[in-house]
């Protein structure tokens, strides 16, 4: 085993088109703790959070929280080698990372199992254990078995897009014939509607790009809708077409679209923010409820991996080689991803 490793590192933060991340040789990632796995990375998926990070958007709420970092948050491999006190996995097992890479274990919230809202809660990519790389080592406790028959590029984005859409939904209390709009079909977004389908909602499936809505439409939403920035002409067309929305789901990182959002709904409806971003306006009157909502626990993630199994979900992906990462991550600033992009080491 090599005693280093190739990964895509981020020194300063920067606009992707000047390459901020450098191809770099690092020490390789070792087991540290008794309980903890090392994993030799088959694919990462690229997040649009990532793209925020490394150009410095969120630096406002500490992200990224140190650098250098190597960033890459959803990720699948297999085991090589397993610490003294593993009993989970074995050597060549095929396992998947979630941005949740570790938490305390002891607070209210992982007493509750929602370890997601630790206080110290670790994220994987916001350190030098991040999935731009070609190996990792995590808790056992922290990683989910992944099915052998499931392909690595098509599981890895599971481990954050598909975790993300599949809270999203079920905090959208889905219901039969429930009428719900998913405002943003990327990455997310389009395993949002599949997983709105299994609850057999009505979906509205709303983006600006043409290519996304097609997506949507073959995976199965009721209606796809193209978004436009004349607000009052959009809602003018949404409800001539299908009345106001039960529910909506937000996954466009604008803050135009989520008040579009909350407009849409019905009295009493509900509106689940999946994105960082402000709610410009909210009158309480109207009862109606926005719910916030942050990946999910470890028990959501092997929820996301059998469910994905036994339906054969569909991941739209495609495949990119490591060092391409600062030009993936520009296409994905362009819109130039159909849903997400996958890297190979």
């Amino acid at each position: 085993m090599p005693e280093t490793m190739r990964a895509m590192v981020l020194s300063a933060c920067g606009p992707i088109e000047t390459k901020p991340l450098k191809l770099t040789k690092i020490e390789r990632h070792q087991i540290q703790k008794p309980n903890e796995i090392l994993i030799k990375i088959e694919a990462c998926g690229v997040c649009h959070s990532q793209l925020h990070g490394i150009e410095g958007d969120w630096q406002d709420i500490g992200i990224p929280p140190t650098l250098p970092t190597v960033p890459g948050h959803e990720l699948v491999g297999k085991v090589v080698k397993i610490g003294s006190d593993v009993s989970r996995f074995n050597v060549g097992d095929r396992v998947g990372l979630s941005p949740l890479l570790g938490s305390c274990m002891e607070c209210q919230y992982c007493d509750e199992g929602k370890e997601q809202l630790c206080e110290k809660m670790e994220v994987t990519g916001e350190s030098l254990r991040g999935g731009y790389t070609e190996y990792i080592n995590a808790s056992e406790d922290f990683a989910t078995k992944v099915p052998d028959t499931m392909k690595p590029e098509h599981a890895a984005p599971l481990f954050c897009a598909g975790i993300t859409a599949y809270k999203a939904v079920k905090a959208a209390e889905p219901a039969t014939h429930k009428k719900i709009g998913i405002f943003g079909i990327g990455g997310v977004g389009h395993m949002a509607v599949e997983f709105a389908k299994l609850e057999n909602c009505e979906i509205i499936a709303i983006s600006r790009n043409q290519k996304h809505l097609d997506i949507a439409k073959r995976l199965g939403a009721s209606d796809v809708m193209r978004y436009t920035s004349d607000q009052n002409m959009f809602l003018k067309e949404l409800k001539n077409k299908h009345g106001l929305l039960d529910a909506a789901i937000v996954f466009a990182p604008a803050d135009q679209v989520t008040d579009t959002a909350i407009k849409s709904i019905k009295k009493g409806g509900l509106v689940v923010i999946g994105i960082v971003g402000k709610i410009p306006s909210f009158l309480a009157f109207e009862e109606k409820t926005i719910r916030g909502t942050l990946i999910g626990s470890r028990k959501d993630m092997e929820d996301v991996i059998r469910i994905a199994d036994e339906n054969n979900l569909e991941v739209v992906s495609e495949v990119f080689p490591l060092e391409q990462a600062n030009e993936v991550l520009q296409k994905l600033k362009n819109s130039e991803i159909d849903a997400r992009a996958v890297l190979i080491p």
